[in-house]
């Protein structure tokens, strides 16, 4: 939230310079994050008036000027076409800094003539973007301070602007009175009395407006009225003023004044062009699939229950985020239709959320606007486009009402002691209150329209406190509490991060922390680089994008690596990833990397280069650490980055996937500059499934006593059939003796044929209440065969 100081004194009668000011703001809980004052860095430039000006001897375009300065005359050299002898100008002298063109005046030579200073224009003194010729002042005196000068002529273009961090419970603080009225009540200067306007209207309004009733949840409230004969030209110095100074560019006198009592009054308005403004004004909840071309020049498709303004042709605003691009206000608009409504919070952030648009209306209505000052903020508005604009108004078309909550709590002035630990006199509590808006009325504070964030009686407290000035809370020893074990307090997504790390470097990973950000390319490798995960102001090129993953990260840090010769490397990481801008588009990854080989080389041959199942084992291991379930599927199907045939899914059905490893795509290790292999695996903890029981206590161990009986198979399959597929197959043949069921043994070639292969698996049955006899033995083998037979169509080797 930005304003200016004289736009603050519209609202405080107050003395207090801008150091008072800002001090007196982020103590008040409202921090002032920046102050800029363009006296302050004008405060080196005085006045000086041309006594002659002569053609340059070897340059047609430049002038030799004597200048009469304070320090006597000096002879400036200059290129503007308007310098001449007779006029006042600003003077930058040697040893000041330019801030226009970040430059230090020094004495020079240009082409052969001395020059001792410089004549400023408005865009080296930043103060306009006008550089068409030096400044001319109609008077002053030589010698004068510029700053002095635009003092007493023109105040606004050296008016201090104060940026402050509105948290977002105090929506009131987002326009400058709500910021003049916490001023006022710590006693920083007066608050003048609100402005009032009361426009009756000539004629009927000939746009009727209505509200659908499965929209008055949404929109319970809409007011608004014609304006004719209006014309719609630049809106004066002084609004453009205010405009720039905040970082708005003033487009016409229409529009500048919605802009102006957003922030003035926190009453976000919009304008239609009634000329195009087919039938009357409709609010609805879209049916989804509506399209329409905002103010931004960017086009957005509704989604279903989003709130819309339509007329008879079709959809015309995004109700309280941006207006329509076919109904926005132009030069040529003669009769404007003003709009002051209220939306519901939750319904504006979720619609701004969905659709990525980022509004001053959409800031403002999703924190909650005073829902009292709608009409109040209409007749306000009018009264203004009347006043610069002219025209005439007409009657008020209003559907629905004001969404008023009447709130009262009862002030206990013995609450500010034991709550925040401050002596305040109960007078001075009552007339703090007051100086906020809320009515008293003995024991009872009622709370103000614009004052949502009040929802029980310590916040009153909280409100004296803060005006009061938590500065004065002298610190108090605290008595020792009593001895006992502490209550944990982290939650179980941080364990999970801390037992995945110390998994991973148990099994010796190095744990790798890396930037957030990294460059485009790298993030479209893994599926990102959109816009929507784009920095606006990155720090460099190679950091403009949100990581998609942690493995781009990591595949860095190792390319580094193996430039200084370490191509054997383990390398983990545990943290966020992101799949929007969004709040809540981002998710937890535990990823880790393996590159070159298992070990140095040994003579005994022992080292070999990592693979897969290397991969596979320690994300296993990690899975168990984080208490996963045992029983998981084995899928394919993994990202592009990831090698095609040398990947897998770890499921728990085809949906839900809890990690991947495997071989990454060569194309992706050539693109990060990585020379040998590489192995990977990524976890998804958020996917992993909490126990339904939170017992720390563990269910009892059952062991049997009875001798476990192994017997061994080798089925010949199609080489395509999986591994998972005959295992699952034999363990079904009975679910109550088969124990384990595990692959030993894979052979390819020989005998076997083309496209054949050779699988052996190890079934453990293990008897539960009495020894097996041999006759159970060959009756669940041969279920195992007919299992295996049936789902994979292989054949026992004989």
């Amino acid at each position: 939230m930005k304003f200016t100081l004289s736009w603050l004194r519209d609202h405080l009668d107050t003395d207090a310079d801008v150091a008072q000011i800002a001090e007196t703001l982020t103590d008040l809980g409202l921090e002032v994050e920046e102050v800029t004052d363009p006296a302050a860095r004008l405060s080196d430039f005085t006045l000086g008036y041309v006594e002659t000006a002569e053609k340059h001897p070897d340059a047609d375009r430049l002038q030799v000027c004597q200048v009469r300065t304070d320090e006597g005359l000096q002879q400036i050299i200059c290129g503007a076409p308007n310098a001449r002898a007779g006029i006042t100008v600003v003077v930058a002298k040697p040893g000041n800094y330019v801030p226009g063109i970040d430059t230090t005046i020094q004495v020079g030579k240009i082409r052969g003539v001395e020059s001792h200073g410089m004549m400023a224009s408005e865009r080296e003194m930043e103060l306009s973007d006008a550089h068409d010729g030096i400044i001319e002042l109609p008077s002053g005196e030589v010698g004068q301070r510029f700053i002095d000068w635009l003092a007493q002529n023109d105040p606004e273009k050296i008016d201090p602007v104060i940026e402050i961090a509105i948290t977002p419970n105090r929506q009131d603080a987002l326009g400058v009175r709500g910021i003049a009225r916490d001023l006022a009540a710590r006693g920083l200067g007066t608050l003048k009395p609100e402005p009032e306007a009361s426009v009756a209207g000539t004629f009927p309004c000939p746009i009727a407006v209505t509200i659908d009733a499965d929209a008055l949840e949404h929109a319970p409230h809409f007011t608004g009225r014609l304006i004719r004969g209006v014309t719609n030209g630049p809106s004066p110095d002084w609004l453009q003023a205010r405009l720039k100074a905040i970082g708005l560019r003033p487009i016409s006198a229409l529009v500048d004044i919605t802009n102006f009592f957003t922030f003035d009054m926190a009453r976000p308005l919009h304008v239609f062009d009634a000329a195009r403004v087919r039938g009357n004004l409709r609010v609805h909840c879209a049916s989804g699939g509506e399209t329409l071309e905002a103010l931004d020049e960017r086009s957005y498709t509704f989604l279903p229950g989003m709130i819309a303004i339509s007329d008879d042709a079709g959809v015309e605003s995004i109700a309280g985020i941006m207006g329509g691009a076919p109904s926005g206000v132009s030069e040529q608009t003669k009769d404007v239709f003003l709009e002051s409504a209220w939306w519901n919070p939750i319904t504006i952030a979720r619609t701004g959320r969905a659709l990525k648009i980022n509004s001053d209306a959409r800031y403002r209505f999703e924190r909650g606007v005073d829902p009292a000052f709608t009409r109040p903020g209409l007749d306000l508005a009018t009264q203004m486009i009347l006043d610069l604009c002219g025209g005439e108004a007409s009657e008020v078309v209003e559907a629905g009402e004001a969404p008023l909550d009447p709130r009262a709590y009862k002030l206990d002035t013995t609450r500010v002691q034991s709550l925040v630990g401050m002596e305040i006199a109960p007078e001075t509590q009552r007339a703090t209150l007051d100086a906020l808006g809320f009515t008293l009325d003995g024991d009872m504070a009622h709370v103000p329209s614009w004052r949502r964030d009040i929802q029980g009686p310590a916040d009153l407290v909280e409100e004296v406190a803060r005006v009061a000035s938590l500065t004065r809370l002298a610190p108090r020893p605290m008595p020792r509490g009593q001895a006992g074990v502490p209550a944990p307090i982290l939650t179980q997504a941080q364990k999970s991060e801390q037992i995945a790390r110390r998994t991973s470097a148990a099994l010796g990973y190095a744990e790798a922390v890396t930037y957030s950000f990294i460059d485009r390319a790298s993030a479209a490798l893994f599926g990102g680089g959109t816009d929507a995960t784009m920095l606006d102001n990155p720090i460099s090129s190679e950091m403009s994008h949100l990581r998609p993953s942690l493995l781009p990260g990591l595949l860095q840090a190792a390319a580094r690596n193996h430039k200084r010769g370490q191509t054997d490397l383990a390398l983990f990481e545990v943290g966020a990833v992101f799949h929007g801008g969004e709040p809540g588009e981002q998710s937890t990854q535990i990823s880790g990397i393996l590159t070159g080989r298992t070990g140095p080389k040994d003579v005994h041959g022992a080292a070999r280069a990592f693979d897969p199942f290397d991969a596979k084992a320690d994300a296993e291991a990690v899975l168990a650490a984080l208490v996963a379930p045992a029983k998981t599927q084995m899928l394919r199907d993994g990202d592009a980055w990831w090698h095609p045939g040398r990947h897998g899914r770890i499921c728990l059905g085809p949906k839900k996937t809890l990690a991947i490893f495997g071989e990454l795509h060569p194309k992706v290790l050539r693109a990060l500059g990585i020379k040998t292999n590489a192995v990977a695996f990524t976890i998804f903890p958020d996917e992993i499934p909490q126990p339904r029981n939170r017992d720390a206590a563990r269910p009892a161990l059952e062991l049997s006593d009875l001798q476990a009986v192994e017997r061994d198979f080798a089925f010949v399959v199609d080489e395509r059939v999986e591994a998972a597929s005959l295992v699952n197959a034999a363990q079904g043949a009975d679910k109550t003796l088969i124990d384990e069921v595990r692959v030993f043994d894979q052979f390819i070639g020989g005998s076997l044929g083309e496209g054949k292969k050779s699988l052996a698996i190890t079934v453990r049955l293990q008897p539960q209440g009495e020894t097996l006899k041999d006759a159970q033995i060959d009756a669940i083998s041969k279920a195992v065969v007919a299992k295996v037979e049936k789902a994979t169509g292989g054949t026992l080797r004989g």
